[in-house]
């Protein structure tokens, strides 16, 4: 599937500043606000985030749940932002600048879990999109065991889609998932009783073709998301760029299946265009501005 980002052609001549017309009506950008977790290293968390919110066409703007000191190899160290920093950068963003899909990621602690949806709920957001950050892609922990709980029972029935991959689903239902034929029903069960849609991610299981599960609770009809499995080290970051580029698809106007469907063309195609770049020692990222990449 093609991807029009912003209706412009790669080989499309921007003007010089000169020769704008100022009389032309005002644009709007389509705008996610992204909380998050900040990854020195640059490959996973807000900075992943901002990559594929631009690289699909929207306005990336974000509130830091807390700072990571991390590399391709892992995570070293957690220093968490005051609570009334970070519930201060959502409103600073959604007073000012507003939002039109929200994406949540890493919220390490309860606490961190009410005050964010507490300060969404403020504003009226409902067009969230939260990836359940539980592990790092290097096995590292990223959420205190205790909020957990607060997560499922607070912020998933809040979200309008979340997208877990096995191991999180696995802590969110309270049971193993064997097989392909699992995801469908789990997808179900996360849903909040129909109420929530769910993107499951199959990258876990070890299939030759992956056939992640969109089940869209607004529909109420399951989806499958089918692509060829890339064997690249460099997966660092996959959860956080998908739920991103979902988030900015929805901001853009796509219809829920619509966006499950680009934002899953568009992290197949950043792991494939990055999977024979090295940077770094250990899990690398994706290449998320691919396109970039293809017409030099």
């Amino acid at each position: 599937m093609e991807l029009s980002l912003c209706g412009m052609d790669r080989n499309t001549t921007i003007p010089a500043s000169d020769t704008f017309d100022t009389t032309t009506k005002t644009l709007k950008y389509p705008r996610v606000l992204t909380i998050a977790g900040s990854d020195s290293g640059g490959g996973a968390g807000i900075q992943a985030d901002i990559k594929a919110i631009s690289a699909t066409g929207s306005y990336a703007a974000s509130a830091i749940t807390a700072i990571t000191v991390q590399n391709t190899e892992g995570v070293k160290a957690v220093h968490a932002v005051p609570v009334d920093i970070l519930t201060g950068q959502i409103a600073a963003v959604l007073e000012d600048i507003g939002a039109d899909a929200v994406k949540i990621g890493m919220l390490h602690n309860a606490e961190v879990v009410l005050a964010v949806k507490a300060e969404l709920e403020k504003f009226g957001m409902r067009n969230i999109v939260l990836d359940p950050v539980m592990v790092a892609t290097s096995g590292h922990r990223l959420i205190e065991e205790s909020a957990i709980e607060v997560l499922s029972r607070e912020l998933v029935p809040f979200a309008r889609v979340i997208t877990p991959n096995i191991p999180e689903a696995e802590i969110l239902v309270g049971h193993k998932i064997h097989s392909q034929s699992d995801l469908p029903a789990v997808a179900r069960e996360l849903s909040c009783g129909g109420k929530v849609s769910v993107l499951m991610k199959a990258g876990h299981l070890t299939d030759d073709e992956l056939v992640d599960i969109f089940y869209n609770a607004e529909e109420d009809h399951c989806i499958e998301l089918r692509s060829r499995r890339i064997y690249s080290k460099n997966t660092h970051g996959t959860g956080c760029t998908l739920s991103s580029a979902f988030a900015s698809f929805l901001a853009r106007g796509f219809s829920l299946d619509d966006a499950a469907r680009n934002a899953k063309d568009y992290i197949n195609m950043a792991i494939a265009s990055g999977a024979t770049y090295e940077i770094g020692h250990g899990h690398g990222p994706v290449n998320h501005f691919f396109r970039l990449s293809a017409s030099n």
